[in-house]
């Protein structure tokens, strides 16, 4: 009983939860944009680059609204009337960086990259918490360009029209109640989804019972260990180890479970520290080309059956969800076999 509240209730949602302020932070700025009026201007300024890429200038808000979360940005994409103008923002937008990647980039990039300065303006972490941003950005550009190549070449989309609204300040309560509203949807699916995968991931860690007079740790002998050691061989060649295999199977419920499977995995108690502990056994048992590897894997990984849900349901199609699952696992291995592989040259193996 007491393993399984400390390390499948507290380690589990409580490693979760000291990441809500990041994402209030992102919601803050987004709705801040949103009531200042400047978000419609930014989707007509966007308009050319988008339309170069394949893509509607009204498709601009659903993918900028992805960040949060991939989900209401799919949703919002009702907003685009022609069903092909809507089908490709639907199928890029799990590729824009959202919340529930920020515990993992968190986690990894505290570990691994040092906190120093570049040029003597730019800090490093920040800098790769940008970089990994900026590469999900372009890589939803390249992906839409490619079905625009492929798919739809002969289609033109409509001319973008949108009626500006004016400049006006924020109201507080507005902006009070979206944080909280969307901070809410964030703990209830701590409280719901991560829960119950944390607490799956704890049975699995934590039985069958290792042999009288066995020296190895415990979990060796459990069927999570089981499980990772048979997906590993086919994770190893982009430099993960059964741990990380392990961390992967619940991360496909919401891709923020990562953070507590690692803790749970490597035996980690959970509380207030929970996340700096696992950051301090990571950057013990793993490589920095491991860790750049992960960090490619969850730029493009479709690790979040929700959003997978969602696109079933908004393209009446399992055919889509299918193509979207396909393509973003092929990217996320490719990405990872390549960034170990260069990070292993370069001598970070």
């Amino acid at each position: 009983l007491q393993s399984f509240l400390q390390n499948g209730v507290i380690s589990g949602v409580g490693s979760v939860i000291v990441f809500l302020p990041q994402i209030i932070i992102i919601f803050l700025f987004i709705l801040l944009l949103e009531d200042f009026g400047y978000m419609a201007r930014a989707a007509f300024l966007m308009d050319r680059i988008m339309g170069g890429a394949g893509l509607h200038g009204r498709a601009f808000i659903p993918l900028l609204s992805s960040f949060a979360c991939a989900i209401p940005g799919i949703m919002a994409t009702r907003v685009i009337d022609n069903r092909r103008d809507r089908l490709t923002p639907i199928l890029i937008a799990p590729l824009m960086t959202c919340s529930a990647r920020i515990p993992v980039y968190t986690l990894i990039i505290s570990a691994f990259i040092p906190a120093r300065d570049v040029w003597g303006v730019v800090n490093l972490q920040g800098l790769v918490m940008f970089g990994l941003y900026a590469a999900g950005i372009v890589s939803a550009l390249g992906v839409s360009f490619v079905i625009k190549f492929f798919m739809w070449r002969d289609y033109q989309p409509a001319p973008f029209m949108l009626e500006l609204p004016d400049y006006k300040m924020p109201r507080l309560r507005s902006i009070a109640i979206g944080i909280y509203t969307r901070a809410k949807m964030f703990l209830q699916r701590a409280g719901t989804t991560i829960f119950a995968m944390m607490v799956l991931i704890w049975f699995l860690a934590s039985f069958p019972q290792p042999p009288v007079g066995a020296t190895e740790p415990a979990i060796n002998y459990s069927l999570a260990a089981i499980v990772g050691k048979a997906i590993a061989p086919l994770l190893s060649p982009i430099g993960f180890n059964w741990q990380i295999a392990v961390a992967l199977i619940p991360g496909m419920a919401a891709r923020e479970v990562a953070v507590a499977a690692l803790g749970t995995v490597y035996a980690i108690e959970g509380g207030k520290e929970a996340a700096a502990q696992i950051g301090q056994v990571l950057a013990t048992k793993w490589s920095l080309a491991t860790a750049l590897s992960l960090l490619a894997w969850y730029i493009f990984a479709p690790q979040c059956a929700s959003t997978l849900a969602v696109i079933r349901r908004e393209t009446g199609s399992w055919v889509w969800m299918a193509v979207t699952f396909g393509y973003m696992l092929a990217l996320a291995y490719a990405a990872s076999l390549l960034t170990y592989n260069i990070a292993v040259a370069l001598g970070a193996g």
